[in-house]
This record gives C-alpha cells, sequence and structure tokens, in this order.
C-alpha cells in the first residue's frame, strides 16, 4: 500500500489527488485515474469537515489485480452518510457519486481512534504488477 499524511486543509484534496493519480499512473492504472480522482476528492473533502486537528491518511492499493482501493483515514468516529441531495442542493452529493462510481463497493471501518473510508475500484482484466 502506499499512503500519504496530509493536513485537514482544502488544498489537500489537490495533494491527494495527485497522490492517488501518480500511483495508479506508476502500476499502469490510468485508464481509473480519473474516477480515482474524484472519489478521492469526495472522501477527503468529507473528513475536512469532520473537523478533526490531526493528519488524515490517504491510501491506495491492490487487493487483486483487477482491484484497487482508496482509503481515507480520519480522527473522527462519525459515520458518513450518502444523502438525497434536492435538485437546488449545492453539495451533499459526494457520498452517491462515490456509490455510483464503485458501483456500491465502499465502506467504512471504525476503528479506535477515528475510521477508514475505502472505495474499491475495478478495471476489466487482471494488470500485472
Amino acid at each position: 500500500m502506499a499512503s500519504v499524511c496530509l493536513p485537514y486543509r482544502p488544498e489537500s484534496v489537490a495533494a491527494a489527488r495527485r497522490f492517488v493519480g501518480a500511483q495508479l499512473r506508476e502500476w499502469g492504472l490510468d485508464d481509473l485515474v480519473d474516477d480515482a480522482a474524484l472519489i478521492v476528492s469526495e472522501l477527503v473533502t468529507n473528513s475536512i469537515k469532520t473537523g478533526c486537528q490531526t493528519r488524515m491518511l490517504v491510501g491506495v492499493r491492490r487487493p487483486t489485480d483487477c482491484t484497487v482501493r482508496i482509503l481515507v483515514g480520519d480522527g473522527s468516529r462519525s459515520m458518513p452518510v450518502m444523502v438525497q441531495a434536492g435538485p437546488n442542493a449545492t453539495s451533499g452529493r459526494g457520498l452517491a457519486i462515490v456509490h455510483r462510481l464503485t458501483h456500491g463497493r465502499w465502506g467504512v471501518a471504525l476503528l479506535p481512534f477515528g475510521k477508514v473510508v475505502h472505495a474499491d475500484l475495478t478495471t476489466p482484466a487482471p494488470i500485472p504488477r
């Protein structure tokens, strides 16, 4: 797994996108970069909103040859909630986007010090490691 610690600041969203994109390109998974960038942006934005003062952990790993898992850990035990944002809402669609891009393959693991939200993307065929 590749990971990076980031502060709870808005500029960490772009840093997370760059980090995940670079790792996927290194693995030859360029076709997943755009979706992964959107997913990690949403997850990091949610972590920033928790108000934690420590650092969040952003990670990416390959549980299988066809799966990439994006992880965002933070110091809050507040569970993310997918809401139905109205047509005029200016926010609240993030987890729905993650859900759609991952085909429902995302979740949360509670930890004694916070939580880790993970989201899985798949490739149509195995890519050599």
